[in-house]
């Protein structure tokens, strides 16, 4: 009786070590040949005009040119007289200080709508098509330029507009009041209504991530409503809400439109003064303001990344 031997298919492991070196060598380049597109668009887009604005912030310049150099003048300027004049505050420090008070309020009224929000849609909505709907209609605002959503709260808030009319005729009031628009109120709320959003996505997110039996459990060994909120909610959607912090704080840090707009520019924030240069063609020391506020950002947003692990949101 003739006895057939069935021959092994090749592998990877009887394959010459030539081969083998060779199909490492491929499948390591292969993940530097995905991530080189976005590279190239990072780098042109981000590296290098980040780059050419530190460059700058260097240079000297004058009322009708600017010359390349190298040399400290324009960030002496921007801190002129701001250790000096201690314990009075320069006007650097009394512009990042209203920058920052700007910052901290819009920060804490977004992140309350945004996880109450965000919790109704997570928990309380039980269908995920009816979810889906309602995430969608946070972004609806979006579907129209930030200059047109602030300049419709101008007819609301105005003197003679909606919200004072309606005061007045019900009799809470027996003038206008000045303080609706163009003011810290106008700022506040328009920069509110225009970065509640993105609060509530990466929210969403988390909570949509936590496994509902957690939950039960907090409920089953007695915890209240508020206790399981705060020890198990909460904590798990930490990395959601930093997400959304580092969205708030950026945008309002380095924003000049909704200020300028809804102040009535009479409202001191850093992004209107490095505009006011720009538009004075002084772009060394607006270039000089800029690195400055972004190490200013990149410091709040490195003390949040220290307590919070962002990569797992990724």
């Amino acid at each position: 009786m003739a006895v057939t031997t069935a021959t092994a298919p090749t592998t990877s492991a009887s394959a010459p070590p030539r081969e083998r070196t060779s199909k490492r060598a491929s499948s390591r380049w292969a993940s530097y040949w995905q991530a080189a597109p976005l590279t190239i668009v990072f780098a042109i887009f981000f590296i290098l005009p980040l780059l050419a604005t530190f460059i700058v912030s260097f240079w000297d310049y004058t009322e009708y040119s600017m010359e390349p150099d190298f040399q400290l003048k324009n960030y002496v300027e921007v801190f002129d007289k701001c250790v000096s004049g201690l314990p009075d505050l320069c006007t650097t420090f009394k512009t990042y200080l209203s920058t920052l008070k700007f910052c901290l309020i819009v920060w804490l009224s977004t992140l309350l709508i945004g996880f109450t929000v965000s919790y109704y849609i997570a928990f309380e909505v039980k269908k995920t098509t009816t979810r889906l709907v309602l995430a969608l209609l946070c972004t609806i605002p979006f579907w129209t330029s930030n200059v047109i959503r602030m300049i419709s709260w101008i007819p609301l808030l105005g003197r003679n507009g909606l919200i004072n009319q309606t005061l007045m005729t019900v009799g809470i009031t027996s003038q206008p009041q000045d303080w609706l628009l163009y003011s810290n109120f106008s700022v506040i709320l328009a920069f509110v209504h225009l970065n509640t959003v993105f609060m509530i996505v990466p929210i969403v997110n988390s909570m949509s991530r936590i496994d509902r039996s957690l939950v039960e459990a907090a409920y089953d060994n007695g915890a209240s409503g508020w206790q399981t909120l705060w020890n198990v909610i909460i904590p798990l959607s930490k990395t959601g809400i930093a997400i959304g912090s580092i969205f708030v704080i950026t945008v309002v840090m380095g924003d000049f439109i909704t200020i300028g707009l809804m102040g009535g520019q009479q409202i001191a924030s850093i992004g209107k003064v490095i505009n006011v240069e720009i538009g004075y063609l002084q772009f060394p020391i607006a270039a000089a303001n800029a690195i400055i506020l972004l190490a200013v950002v990149m410091m709040i947003i490195a003390a949040m990344v220290r307590f919070i692990d962002i990569r797992k949101e990724l």
